[in-house]
């Protein structure tokens, strides 16, 4: 879990940034508004939607020819600024070793830009790929992208965040921070899908699904 004093020991965001997110807190547990079709349509057994990417380190992805030999856990983040998004990073971090034993590979996708996405993996120490995820392509297929109303955005310019800056547009879309792990036959094996950004599938969970 995060604390307040291991925030700021990091100087990851002012106090002021902060307590704004305990205000946005509220704004989680209203049901988010679906930028494409409707939210949290995948269940477990369902094949995962194919896609191909390239990650931020130029590496391509093809989901298909990975889960030929592998299994994967694909999470959606919803930024750099947000400190449960990179805190959860750094956790799936620590726990590489044991993921990679499960013959599994790491993909976090999320719609902010390159640049932004550096950071993200400069604050976990991110060695996996993360993936920035144009048009919103992979966030539809998934059913995880939501739109923040002309309110939150003006919320989230309060607390600091640049939505240009983050994402290359003022549009307001993100991502439900879902996570799904995916086994070599393409079905979904285990999902976690929860609006309330705090909430994250506990690595427990990752490698007893893989």
């Amino acid at each position: 879990r995060i604390t307040y004093p291991s925030l700021l020991m990091n100087g990851l965001r002012p106090l002021s940034f902060i307590l704004g997110l305990a205000s946005v807190a509220a704004f989680a547990q209203q049901p988010p508004t679906p930028h494409c079709g409707e939210l949290n349509t995948l269940k477990v057994g369902d094949m995962a939607p194919p896609f191909s990417a390239m990650d931020i380190a130029g590496t391509s992805l093809d989901l298909r020819a990975l889960t030929k030999d592998k299994q994967v856990v694909l999470f959606f983040y919803r930024g750099e600024w947000c400190p449960y998004c990179t805190n959860y990073m750094a956790e799936l971090q620590k726990h590489m070793a044991e993921l990679t034993a499960k013959n599994a590979v790491v993909i976090a996708v999320s719609p902010e830009v390159e640049a932004s996405a550096m950071k993200a993996v400069e604050t976990s120490g991110a060695t996996f790929h993360v993936v920035h995820d144009t048009g919103y392509a992979i966030m539809c297929a998934y059913g995880t992208a939501y739109e923040l109303g002309a309110e939150k955005k003006e919320k989230y310019k309060g607390y600091g965040i640049d939505l240009q800056a983050t994402y290359g547009n003022t549009d307001g879309v993100l991502p439900v921070p879902a996570t799904f792990i995916i086994g070599t036959d393409g079905r979904i094996k285990a999902l976690h899908f929860d609006p309330n950004y705090r909430e994250r599938m506990p690595i427990k969970e990752i490698l007893k699904a893989l």
